[in-house]
């Protein structure tokens, strides 16, 4: 893939000053960059510590996540970086920030400043566990909020500990609800409901939704979830089951007709009228006696067998992957699902490609992740700064 600067997406006149580091920022300044708004990485003189992620002396994460931006060094400790700072930010749509609580305000950012400086700007605050409550202001690494919102807790299997995700989940997830909020503030401001206005997104919130109605379940029933392994409390048959080759498959019966078709396909149709296994309920509650039934079916076949098997007669069944067989598959590669760009490193570098896909505004492909400041004399320029406080700035890096 080609990089070309010149296309617009769908959100391109749209200027996001992101000052904020590690990945929940850079993941919604990302969604933000590949629909077309023009992304302004604000970065210290050491880089974003983003940067500091590396395998094999390479910064993939960097690589990846900040595609379609631009890089500006500013020491924000220096009154002429501070300077020129204000003068972006007066000419911007969306500012991200994820300092904690209190921080912004201790620089002379507060909210009120901000929106004195631009009326129409929308500002992310991105923290832990958010601007206010007891826990504002605890550090809000994503780790500790993967703990604190009870998804560890129902990760991994009910005789081992609690497994914490092994990739920044709930950064991520956090990225993705703060570019819906930003998009839907900017449809709101262009519909003249609002101005700017702040957005308090902290990554608690956030990951606690992906619990769904379990608060509703103990505070109603008195029922906390367990740890399943690979199971369900929700729905059975749901697991993953080896085959003989040693490798896994993912089924799920979630509905009763699939979960009836798979008992007829692994040769047990009386299973259909058993009171232990005739619905949702029954099954959940005999889940370990369903696993052994197909887990002895499974072992019967290679991965490939048992998928055609189960394919054919219209089950609900995938291989459990590898990032090999991921970046392998036809149905990945014909989707484009990966994508090769332009790499100064590498010539071509893969990675995930935009999402979603739009038909008539897709997102686009305008630079590969800048290096540290490649663009700082040229955003200022383009931003009015004066040529005093831009030689001062550039001397200094």
């Amino acid at each position: 893939m080609q990089f070309d600067p010149t296309t617009k997406g769908p959100l391109h006149g749209i200027k996001v000053l992101d000052i904020s580091r590690l990945v929940a920022g850079n993941m919604l300044s990302l969604q933000l960059g590949d629909l077309g708004a023009d992304v302004i990485k604000v970065e210290p003189p050491s880089g974003d510590p983003l940067r500091a992620w590396k395998d094999e002396g390479f910064s993939f994460f960097w690589k990846t996540y900040s595609r379609n931006k631009r890089s500006i060094v500013l020491n924000l400790r220096e009154e002429n970086d501070m300077s020129a700072l204000r003068q972006i930010i007066k000419k911007c749509d969306v500012m991200i920030e994820n300092y904690r609580p209190g921080t912004l305000e201790k620089m002379g950012l507060a909210p009120n400043v901000l929106l004195d400086l631009n009326p129409n700007l929308i500002v992310v605050r991105i923290s832990g566990f958010g601007q206010t409550g007891p826990y504002s202001q605890l550090p809000g690494f994503g780790t500790l909020v993967e703990a604190m919102s009870g998804f560890a807790a129902r990760t991994g299997f009910p005789d081992r500990e609690p497994v914490l995700p092994p990739l920044a989940l709930a950064d991520m997830i956090t990225g993705i609800y703060g570019s819906n909020a930003v998009t839907t503030a900017l449809f709101a401001r262009e519909r003249g409901d609002v101005k700017g206005q702040v957005i308090d997104l902290s990554l608690l919130e956030p990951m606690f939704s992906v619990l769904g109605p379990e608060a509703a379940i103990f505070k109603k029933t008195g029922i906390i979830k367990q740890r399943v392994g690979s199971g369900s409390n929700t729905t059975s048959p749901r697991n993953v089951y080896q085959c003989n080759d040693g490798r896994f498959v993912a089924l799920s019966g979630s509905t009763q007709n699939v979960a009836e078709r798979i008992f007829e396909i692994v040769g047990q149709p009386d299973l259909i009228n058993d009171p232990r296994f005739c619905n949702n309920s029954e099954r959940v509650k005999n889940r370990h006696e369903v696993d052994k039934i197909l887990s002895e079916w499974f072992a019967q076949y290679t991965r490939e067998e048992a998928l055609k098997i189960m394919r054919d007669a219209g089950a609900t069944v995938g291989p459990v992957y590898d990032i090999e067989d991921a970046v392998d598959d036809k149905h990945f590669i014909e989707r484009q699902v990966i994508i090769n760009i332009e790499d100064d490193d590498f010539g071509q570098l893969p990675m995930h490609n935009i999402v979603p896909r739009f038909s008539h505004t897709p997102g686009v492909w305008r630079h590969q992740a800048p290096k540290l400041g490649e663009h700082t004399q040229e955003i200022l320029e383009e931003f009015d700064v004066s040529s005093e406080i831009i030689d001062n700035i550039t001397k200094n890096q």
